[in-house]
C-alpha cells in the first residue's frame, strides 16, 4: 500500500538516502527542505523549517513525517555561547516540533501513521566537546517518549541515535584521510556510518514491519554507544 511521507530535509545525506529508499519502495514522498533535491520522483517544498515562517499545508492523509535537520556544533564548553544553546535547540528540537504541529491533523487522518526524529549516540555516552548538541538531542530525545506516549495508539513516535555519519553535516570531521581512519578505529565495527545505514533504520519505522514499536531510542551507530 502506497504511502505519504513528509521529510523535514531531505535534500541531502541521509535525508536524500531516505527519500531514494521510499520512493524505490513505492512511495509518495515529499521534501520540505530550504533547497530543493535531484530526485526526480520526489515533490519537492522550499521552506526552513527553524524560521519562524508556517509549514506549508499539505491536503490529505500523512502517513509518515521524518525530521532531518541537525547540527553538529563541538566546542570545550567554556567556548559555548548561550546564542550556541539556542541555535541547537531551535534546529534540533524546536524545529521538530513545529513540524508535528503543523501535520499533526495530516497524521490523524492516517490509518497507521509513525513519526521519526533523530538525535545522537552523544546523550546516551558522554563526549567531549558535545555539550550543547548533546543537551538539544536529549530533549529530542525526552519528546520522542512523550509523544509517544500522548499519541498512542494512533500515531507511533521513534527516534534513531546514530553515530557519525558520512554526510554533507559531518564534512569537517572526514575531511582527511587520517580523520576517517580515526574515526573508524573508534566503532567496534571499524567504520563509521553512511547515509544508508541511516536511511534503512528510518524507514523501517516509517513504513516496513514495525507497527509494534513506540517510544524507542534505536541506536545506529556502530556499536559506538553500546560495546568497546
Amino acid at each position: 500500500m502506497t504511502k505519504h511521507i513528509i521529510l523535514i530535509g531531505g535534500s541531502y545525506g541521509i535525508g536524500r538516502s531516505l527519500a531514494a529508499e521510499l520512493v524505490g519502495e513505492g512511495n509518495q514522498v515529499t521534501v520540505i527542505s530550504r533547497t530543493a533535491g535531484d530526485l526526480k520522483d520526489v515533490s519537492y517544498i522550499t521552506h526552513d523549517a527553524s524560521s519562524s515562517e508556517p509549514f506549508p499545508a499539505i491536503d490529505g492523509p500523512i502517513d509518515g513525517l521524518a525530521y532531518l535537520p541537525g547540527t553538529i556544533n563541538l566546542k570545550p564548553f567554556h567556548r559555548l555561547t548561550n546564542e550556541d544553546f539556542v541555535t541547537d535547540l531551535r534546529v534540533n528540537v524546536l524545529g521538530g516540533v513545529s513540524a508535528i504541529q503543523a501535520f499533526l491533523p495530516n497524521l490523524k487522518e492516517s490509518m497507521s501513521a509513525s513519526i521519526v526524529l533523530f538525535s545522537t549516540v552523544a546523550v546516551q555516552t558522554g563526549m567531549t566537546f558535545h555539550s550543547s548538541v548533546a543537551v538539544s538531542k536529549g530533549a529530542v530525545e525526552g519528546l520522542t517518549r512523550a509523544l509517544a506516549a500522548e499519541f498512542s495508539p494512533k500515531i507511533r513516535v521513534n527516534c534513531i541515535a546514530p553515530s557519525l555519519t558520512e554526510t554533507p553535516l559531518a564534512e569537517k570531521l572526514l575531511n582527511t584521510p587520517q580523520k576517517q581512519e580515526s574515526a573508524a578505529e573508534r566503532h567496534p565495527l571499524k567504520r563509521f556510518g553512511r547515509p544508508g545505514d541511516i536511511a534503512s533504520a528510518a524507514a523501517f519505522l516509517l513504513t516496513g514491519n514495525s507497527g509494534f514499536i513506540t517510544g524507542a531510542i534505536i541506536p545506529v551507530d556502530g556499536g559506538l554507544g553500546s560495546i568497546r
